[in-house]
C-alpha cells in the first residue's frame, strides 16, 4: 500500500511514522512549505509535492491522510475520493457542517472510503471499556461526563488554531470535538434530539495572558485578531434517555481535566481520554454495604493513533467499509458542533440540524 499524506507538519509525520510500523509505504508528502516537504522527503524516502494534486494524480499513492487545517480538508478529501483513493482525514471532519456535508457527499459517490481521525476510541481505556460493555457489566449506560480541559493551554494568536477561517471555531472544534466523538462512541451513537451550550471567549482576547506551560507562542508579538471561543460547556440528550455534559476548554480557571466518568445502571467507569488506564465502579452488599473499585491497567504500547493508522491500513487492504470512525459518525459530531454554537448564539436549545441527502444534494448543486 502506498501512502500519501497532505500536511506534513507533527500530525502528518506521526501518521507517516504509523504507517511504516504497520508495514505500509510512504510513497508521496504535500505540503506548501518547502521546508516541511525538504525535511519530510528526506525522512521517508517519499516523493513530495507543493499541492495536493500532484500527490493525488501520483499513481504511487493508493490512500491519501489530510493532516491539514480544517478548511482545507474538503477540497483535498473531496478531490482524492474523486479520483476513487481511500482517505483518512484528522479531525474534525471540517470547518462547518455544509462542509462536512459535502465531504460525506463525495464519499457516496466514490469507490474510495473515507475515515475520520478520532484517536481516542482506540486507546487501551477505551477498549477495556467496550470488552466490559460488551459483557453487560454496566447495565444500560445512562450519562457520560465528558472533560478535555485545559487550565492555561490556547494556541498562539497568529496560528491558524485561533483564525475562525481556517480552524472553523476554538476550543470547541479542536478538543473538544474528541471529548463529543467518545461520548457518543462510547453510548452507541445513540440518536440525538436536542443540544444546550454556551461557548465563551474569555482569556485569548487579553493583552496579559498569563502562560505558565509555555504552550502557546507567538503572544508578544501577534497582532491578530482572536474571535473564536476558547471554552464551552453543554449538555446533549438522546432519545434514549441518555446524556452527555461536556466541559472543554483552552484556557479556564479550574484544574486541567481530561476525565470521563460513565454512568451505567449496574455499574460506573473513569477514565482519561486516551489513557491506559480503567476504573470500573461498583458497590456490593458482602459482609456489609461496600464499594467495589476495580482498577485495570492496559498494555502501554497501545496508542489510539496507532491502532486507528492500523484499522485505515487494513481498510485500504481489503476494500472493506470500516465498522469504525465512519463518516456517518463524524458528520454526527459536526452536527452536534453546529447546534452548540446555534444554542449559544440563540439562548436556547437546538435540534441537530437535518443531514437528510437531499438537503446535502441540494447544496452541491
Amino acid at each position: 500500500m502506498g501512502i500519501g499524506i497532505v500536511g506534513l507538519g507533527g500530525m502528518g509525520q506521526l501518521h507517516a511514522r504509523n504507517v511504516l510500523e504497520h508495514g505500509g509505504r510512504i510513497n508521496a508528502g504535500a505540503d506548501i512549505i518547502e521546508q516541511k516537504r525538504t525535511r519530510f522527503g528526506k525522512e521517508f524516502g517519499a516523493r513530495t509535492y507543493e499541492s495536493h494534486e500532484g500527490l493525488i494524480d501520483d499513481d504511487a499513492v493508493d490512500a491519501v491522510v489530510v493532516t491539514t487545517p480544517n478548511r482545507f480538508h474538503e477540497p483535498i478529501a473531496v478531490a482524492a475520493l474523486e479520483a476513487g483513493l481511500d482517505v483518512l482525514v484528522e479531525k474534525p471532519l471540517a470547518h462547518t457542517l455544509e462542509s462536512a456535508r459535502r465531504i460525506a457527499a463525495a464519499e457516496a459517490e466514490s469507490d474510495g472510503i473515507c475515515m475520520v481521525g478520532f484517536h481516542n476510541r482506540h486507546a487501551a481505556s477505551t477498549a477495556m471499556f467496550d470488552e466490559y460493555d460488551n459483557r453487560g457489566r454496566f447495565g444500560e449506560l445512562t450519562h457520560v461526563e465528558a472533560n478535555y480541559v485545559r487550565r492555561r493551554g490556547v494556541p498562539g494568536p497568529g496560528s491558524w488554531f485561533t483564525d475562525p477561517g481556517l480552524a472553523g471555531g476554538g476550543a470547541l472544534l479542536d478538543i473538544g470535538v474528541h471529548a463529543i466523538d467518545l461520548a457518543l462512541y462510547t453510548l452507541g451513537f445513540p440518536e440525538v434530539t436536542e443540544v444546550s451550550g454556551v461557548t465563551r471567549t474569555t482569556f485569548g482576547t487579553r493583552e496579559e495572558y498569563a502562560d505558565p506551560d509555555g504552550f502557546g507562542d507567538n503572544w508578544e508579538t501577534s497582532s491578530e485578531p482572536y474571535e473564536v471561543d476558547d471554552s464551552v460547556s453543554a449538555f446533549i440528550r438522546c432519545a434514549d434517555g441518555s446524556t452527555i455534559s461536556l466541559e472543554a476548554a483552552w484556557a479556564t480557571n479550574r484544574e486541567s481535566s481530561t476525565d470521563f466518568v460513565v454512568r451505567g445502571t449496574e455499574a460506573g467507569a473513569s477514565f482519561d481520554i486516551g489513557d491506559n488506564d480503567l476504573t470500573i465502579l461498583e458497590t456490593g452488599t458482602g459482609g456489609c454495604d461496600h464499594y467495589a473499585d476495580l482498577d485495570l491497567s492496559g498494555d502501554p504500547s497501545i496508542t489510539g493513533h496507532l491502532e486507528q493508522d492500523k484499522r485505515f491500513l487494513e481498510a485500504v487492504a481489503t476494500g472493506i467499509e470500516p465498522q469504525t470512525n465512519t463518516i456517518d459518525e463524524a458528520l454526527t459530531v459536526q452536527q452536534v458542533i453546529d447546534a452548540i454554537y446555534r444554542s449559544s448564539e440563540s439562548g436556547r436549545a437546538q435540534q441537530l440540524a437535518d443531514p437528510s441527502d437531499q438537503e446535502i444534494r441540494t447544496q452541491l448543486e
